[in-house]
């Protein structure tokens, strides 16, 4: 009986050796397999006029009843709220293969977003009204291949977003100053959308800052096709903020690979190697370096995600200046859902939730300041 158990043990240790070997060498693969769609694309026509008039088309916009985005966690102050407007992109929910663009119906997709803005688009709501559509994302998968339907499904989920915004812009008063934020698929979409139809518009004197947050931003590429500079101090406003969260040893490779099949901006062709924008949350600019002391206070989650609780000094803060990454020092408790690498992405804006809050309530300040200053 011994004899068998120390077989059966010994069994069970090559078996996890065996996994451990393929999920080392095959990891990419299994993820693809996993997670990219097998269906045959379909070219979805766009939606209908008027779509973004409907209050069931927003994610969160005043009026909305429990509003994700409205979410405090337990130690955080509600305060006075700006006097700007905020339009959010949220982060890629749609996990399933069945679709390339997840239908806007999907109940866990929109469970999945409400929870994403409620972590992540609710570090806004001091600032002021917050706007987060609705929109037929790019499904997780489309981000693991370079089949030409990966482009595909992020041309129609991109006018979602175009459309989105532009009823955004209608709504809102004619000379209120905005906010760009997105995470992930959502600072993607942000950033071609300012490229498209913020630079060298009347729009672009009103924007505070863009928070372009999970993606990679190229200093050399991305920057000048915007048309605005990197938030490298804490005043500026009319700039890019952007951050990776890494803890070491980082392996960010999944992320770049899936940066590098994108097109630049510019038509410049390929992506090359290149260290990304960095912007330290804890300094409000861009790199450098910053102790656990100076976090005011990351929103540490519940299990489920659906709580939250702000812990101050909670982590330090480091932009790497040979890669670009935000590198976070000995990976923080923030939860279950740490991807491959020690990639902090699902936890981007949580990390520095209330550091963001203040980042964008001193920049909304200077830009009312400035506007006051310049009028006769």
């Amino acid at each position: 009986m011994a004899r068998k158990f120390l077989y059966a043990i010994a069994l069970l240790v090559v078996m996890v050796l065996a996994a451990a070997l393929v999920l080392r060498f095959w990891s990419k693969e299994l993820t693809r397999f996993a997670f990219v769609p097998r269906s045959a694309f379909e070219q979805l026509p766009a939606l209908p006029a008027g779509f973004y008039d409907r209050a069931d088309a927003w994610i969160s916009r005043p009026g909305v009843k429990d509003d994700p985005a409205q979410y405090l966690p337990s130690g955080a102050a509600r305060g006075a709220v700006g006097s700007a407007y905020v339009f959010f992109v949220h982060p890629t929910s749609y996990l399933a293969r069945d679709h390339w663009n997840g239908p806007i119906e999907d109940k866990d997709a929109r469970f999945r977003a409400d929870l994403f803005v409620q972590s992540m688009a609710s570090a806004f709501n001091g600032v002021g009204a917050v706007y987060v559509p609705r929109y037929r994302q790019a499904a997780f998968g489309a981000f693991l291949t370079d089949r030409p339907e990966a482009q595909r499904a992020l041309k129609i989920a991109h006018g979602d977003v175009e459309q989105a915004f532009a009823t955004f812009v209608r709504q809102i008063p004619a000379d209120a100053p905005i906010v760009l934020a997105g995470h992930s698929q959502g600072a993607l979409h942000l950033l071609t959308l300012i490229r498209d139809r913020v630079r060298g518009t009347p729009l672009e004197r009103r924007i505070i800052a863009a928070y372009l947050i999970g993606w990679p931003v190229s200093p050399t590429r991305d920057l000048p096709a915007m048309g605005l500079p990197a938030c490298d101090r804490p005043d500026r406003t009319g700039c890019v903020a952007s951050w990776m969260s890494f803890a070491e040893p980082a392996d960010p490779t999944m992320m770049l690979d899936a940066w590098r099949a994108q097109p630049t901006p510019d038509g410049g062709g390929k992506r090359t190697i290149e260290p990304m924008l960095c912007f330290n949350p804890l300094r409000g600019a861009t790199g450098g370096n910053a102790p656990a002391s100076a976090n005011l206070g990351a929103m540490v989650p519940a299990d489920d995600l659906k709580s939250g609780a702000i812990v101050a000094r909670a982590v330090p803060a480091r932009c790497d200046a040979g890669t670009g990454l935000l590198m976070l020092g000995d990976p923080p408790k923030m939860g279950p859902f740490v991807l491959p690498g020690n990639n902090y992405h699902v936890y981007d804006i949580p990390l520095f939730w209330a550091d963001l809050r203040a980042d964008v309530a001193r920049r909304e300040a200077a830009w009312l300041a400035a506007t006051a200053k310049a009028k006769p």
